[in-house]
């Protein structure tokens, strides 16, 4: 027998996104985002409410990056949700992060988070808050690199659980893509 929940935003699962912007003093700024995703093969949609200081930034400047939040930076990315840039400016500082400027677009890199998307704004509707993004370019840090690829166990990414209002560490290989259904053939 299944349990209804009605309408909730509950899917799993949910990744945690920290996205950077500059203000337009040059500032970093950053915050958590669980609720977006691979839109198109080079696009990614977020849903971001108008009054982030973060939404402001990157329509000003036409570009953010989006970095993967992971278990080894729990708290600080935690944080990133937490305080808001609007009140606390310092809260890059606060969370001990490193910033260096992203070679294809401007915005932030935070030196914590070993993988970003590069992005630049393609549109952000106010009533929806949605917010699309074209993917400029994917980099990682070398140390999340197995064979030249990312790989999923050094970077240890972290889901948002919205039903019990905790992170979770993803990682375990469970099957092949692609590939474990054609035995249904």
């Amino acid at each position: 027998m299944r349990k209804n929940f009605g309408p909730k935003p509950y899917l799993y699962p949910q990744p945690v996104l920290i996205i950077g912007t500059y203000d337009e003093d040059g500032n970093p700024d950053a915050m958590n985002a669980a609720w977006g995703g691979i839109s198109e093969a080079n696009q990614i949609s977020i849903c971001l409410s108008a009054g982030h200081k973060t939404v402001r930034n990157l329509l000003k400047s036409g570009a953010f990056t989006v970095s993967v939040a992971d278990a080894g930076h729990v708290k600080e990315c935690d944080w990133f949700g937490i305080a808001s840039g609007n009140t606390v400016p310092d809260k890059i500082a606060r969370a001990g992060f490193h910033v260096s400027r992203s070679e294809f677009v401007n915005a932030p890199l935070f030196e914590e988070l070993p993988m970003a998307l590069d992005c630049k704004v393609i549109d952000y509707n106010p009533d929806t808050c949605i917010l699309r993004g074209e993917i400029v370019n994917v980099n990682a840090d070398e140390s999340v690199l197995t064979g030249g690829k990312i790989d999923p166990a050094k970077l240890r990414p972290i889901t948002f659980d919205p039903v019990n209002n905790a992170y979770i560490v993803l990682g375990e290989k469970v099957g092949n893509a692609f590939h474990d259904g054609a035995a249904l053939k």
